[in-house]
């Protein structure tokens, strides 16, 4: 049908049609990490102690993306039990498989490797990974998430001239296997050893309180420069106060949501948050500034051996920090706490992963299809086991993942009968999760009946934080709730003897884990799941590389092959590449 043409049209629309077959196969970046998780040595308040590192980091590495970009982590087991990674705030889209919490995964055997493969589907933000199972978080094995804007979408914001995580945690000398055990036992964790800067230890801001052989951690920066800070509690069980001497923190985003733009001289950080702050070098560097974090909430006359100093060093400066901390706020005021979260609004003219402004998703116009009340109490024996629960019920994670249960039809291994409210009945031990609707647009409300702060985490979505109040909760709450701006998160705080409010549209395919991110908490039980179904459009389908374990240990095969590392990227995947290359060599040639 060609024969009329002359030549170099013939070429061109061929060249057209190759152009567009190369778009179709190109899609959205991958990026390929490998990495070893083993117990290294290291002295973060001096004394050595077993860590969780990985590839021999301390933190871990900073997993470092784009929106819309694939990821790819093989990780390898070297510890001495199992272990699985989740990652803290990523949505997952359609793909809990990859949410790397016992409901959704098998843990990975001693030895055993296991590539994750997951896309960062319309996202943006600061977030972290850390290993899941068995208080392990409380040795390591964490590091930041970060989620660049594509070029296309434009921060609301100069760009700053650098980017610098900080990852704050409280620390302990026993390691995870000793607290996990005095938990079991019913011993309190009490107050940290330390709290750490980036897996290091204080400065040495007092001769009487802090060793002069331990190392700390100095960010480096250049006078008049802006720099975002990028701040993570990954902590057991610690709220931390963040501040820089002498140095304003303008909020920016939290969680992968842009937000109003305000100035704080400290923020609270709770267990398993994560904040932007914009910083400038606006002083005159007579000497070093310090970086505190300090615990908050912690009844303990130890506390204040417990906080945690770095060092911020202008090139030009003229001498080390000296003198006296810069003052936290009162110690057991969380009236200031819980106003200083009521604060932070979302920025609804921003666009974040997409164009369009965040404020277009109107929350505050959405009927409300499902409530749910969550009360939480301090740990108990039940059956003769310190458990703790939410609505009476302590989660018991069932040998078989729940996601490989519902996908393979087996009965037995949990309930989709999760009560909406507390029960008139005796606290229980059960695999009971909460049978969510596709699309649903629903409210949780979490009351706090313990003596401490907690912080609750839900894997796949983010979610409207619209009010928090001392007492308890009841149906006129709701007249004080923030319709209109409430940041969208996926980790709220809720103090004690108080209660929280949030709101999420129940749009993500699968099972998600509903956690308390306090490790104590969490590991005595206070979790559940959120089945989401979707009946038209399912979940992607079961990895090709899964791990079977439970009632599905028969279909285990090939072990020897997993404890190899992933080879680099598939030979489609290199040809598709080669293919393009060709193409575009081709029409360059052609034009």
């Amino acid at each position: 049908m060609f024969s009329g043409l002359p030549n170099y049209r013939y070429l061109l629309f061929l060249c057209l049609l190759l152009c567009l077959t190369a778009a179709s196969l190109a899609g959205d970046p991958y990026i390929y990490y490998d990495w070893t998780v083993s117990y290294i040595t290291a002295a973060p308040l001096g004394v050595k102690q077993q860590v969780i590192g990985i590839n021999g980091q301390f933190p871990g590495p900073i997993l470092n993306v784009t929106t819309n970009w694939n990821v790819v982590v093989n990780v390898k087991n070297d510890l001495d039990e199992p272990m699985l990674l989740t990652w803290n705030g990523i949505q997952q889209r359609k793909d809990s498989w990859q949410d790397g919490v016992s409901g959704t995964n098998c843990p990975i055997p001693a030895g055993w490797n296991w590539t994750y493969e997951f896309q960062v589907k319309d996202q943006i933000g600061s977030f972290f990974y850390f290993p899941s199972l068995s208080f392990q978080r409380a040795a390591g094995g964490y590091g930041g998430i970060t989620i660049n804007n594509r070029d296309v979408i434009p921060l609301p914001f100069a760009t700053p001239d650098g980017d610098i995580t900080l990852i704050i945690s409280d620390w302990f000398v026993k390691s995870h296997k000793e607290l996990r055990q005095e938990i079991e036992n019913g011993v309190g964790l009490g107050a940290p050893d330390g709290i750490l800067f980036n897996g290091l230890g204080p400065y040495r801001y007092d001769n009487a309180v802090v060793s002069g052989s331990i190392a700390y951690q100095t960010v480096n920066v250049e006078p008049g420069k802006t720099y975002r800070l990028r701040v993570h509690n990954v902590g057991v069980s610690t709220s931390l106060n963040f501040r820089i001497q002498s140095h304003n923190l303008l909020l920016v985003e939290t969680e992968g949501s842009y937000t109003v733009q305000q100035n704080y001289t400290s923020l609270d950080i709770h267990v398993g948050q994560s904040y932007s702050f914009l910083v400038t070098m606006d002083q005159n560097a007579s000497s070093d500034y310090y970086i505190v974090a300090s615990p908050r909430f912690v009844n303990s006359s130890d506390s204040s051996k417990s906080v945690g100093v770095s060092v911020l060093h202008y090139s030009n400066s003229q001498g080390p920090a000296s003198g006296p901390l810069p003052d936290p706020p009162n110690e057991s005021d969380t009236y200031f706490s819980m106003s200083q979260a009521r604060s932070i609004r979302w920025n609804v003219s921003a666009g974040a992963a997409r164009p369009n402004p965040q404020g277009s998703f109107k929350y505050g116009e959405i009927t409300v299809t499902d409530v749910f009340v969550l009360h939480n109490r301090p740990a108990e024996l039940i059956e003769g086991k310190w458990r703790t629960t939410l609505s009476g019920i302590s989660y018991l994670a069932p040998s078989t993942p729940l996601n490989l249960a519902q996908q393979f039809n087996i009965p037995g291994v949990f309930k989709l009968d999760f009560p909406n409210k507390m029960m008139n009945r005796p606290a229980k031990v059960d695999t009971s999760i909460i049978n969510g609707t596709y699309k649903a647009f629903v409210e949780i409300i979490f009351q706090n009946n313990d003596t401490t702060v907690q912080s609750y985490h839900l894997d796949g979505h983010a979610f409207f934080v619209v009010g928090m109040d001392n007492g308890l909760w009841t149906e006129n709450s709701r007249s004080t709730y923030n319709k209109w701006d409430g940041v969208a998160r996926c980790t709220t705080q809720v103090f004690p003897g108080a209660w929280t409010a949030i709101l999420v549209f129940l749009d993500n395919a699968g099972i998600w884990n509903l956690r308390a991110q306090n490790l104590d908490s969490w590991y005595l039980g206070q979790e559940t799941y959120v089945s989401v179904v979707n009946p038209e459009i399912t979940e992607l389908p079961v990895p090709a590389n899964s791990i079977f374990c439970g009632a599905l240990s028969p279909l285990q095969k090939d072990q020897a092959r997993r404890v190899n590392f992933s080879t680099p990227p598939s030979l489609t995947k290199a040809i598709k590449l080669i293919f393009i290359g060709f193409v575009v060599c081709c029409c360059l040639e052609v034009l």
